[in-house]
């Protein structure tokens, strides 16, 4: 399934607010605020119930693509401001960035994002109400794939990582060749 051919937009479920609200330290409260006002976005912090991985929409792209055609394929995932906002296991955020820094393919993953404990991000509206006074024009974001579950099925850091280093590579560039003696533990050449 394609993912980029919906025209609409998914709206998030009664089971996938309280999700989502379950990040907040105060979840009745957002979500009686979310019963006021579901079309605001919503600032909620990560490493509670999730940790969120950021990346340019082109490559979240990339990354969604492979997540759903060789991986298993992906937990809820916004748009935001030109970015796509994938939401992961908590503990993802802290172990994956420096992993991607070790990949050969790292200075072809652009700047991904990685929100943990003590981090917020934005998301967008539970809805969107085109015609509605109360909530000009669309919006910067929406949901790709809304939470839908209380409890949905999350991507980890071995899952992304795989996701990431293979849309890297899928977007045709070579990798730079390490330096001079980099690989010497593996082929047993001196470093000189």
């Amino acid at each position: 399934m394609d993912i980029w051919t919906f025209e609409s937009v998914e709206y998030v479920t009664v089971a996938g607010e309280a999700w989502l609200a379950s990040a907040s330290a105060y979840p009745r409260s957002t979500r009686a605020l979310w019963q006021e006002r579901p079309w605001a976005p919503t600032v909620l912090p990560c490493g509670r119930a999730f940790d969120v991985v950021s990346m340019p929409a082109l490559f979240g792209r990339r990354v969604l693509d492979e997540l759903w055609t060789s991986g298993p394929g992906c937990g809820p995932v916004a748009s935001y401001r030109g970015r796509l906002l994938l939401f992961a296991q908590v503990g993802t955020a802290e172990r994956l960035r420096p992993l991607l820094g070790w990949e050969e393919w790292a200075p072809e993953v652009p700047t991904v994002l990685c929100h943990g404990a003590g981090d917020a991000v934005t998301v967008p509206p539970l809805q969107r109400m085109v015609d509605s006074p109360d909530a000009p024009g669309l919006g910067p974001g929406r949901w790709i794939v809304a939470p839908d579950r209380r409890e949905p099925w999350l991507p980890d850091t071995p899952v992304l990582l795989r996701a990431c280093v293979r849309a890297a590579r899928r977007s045709g560039r070579r990798p730079a060749p390490p330096p001079h003696g980099a690989n010497r533990f593996l082929s047993g050449e001196p470093d000189c």
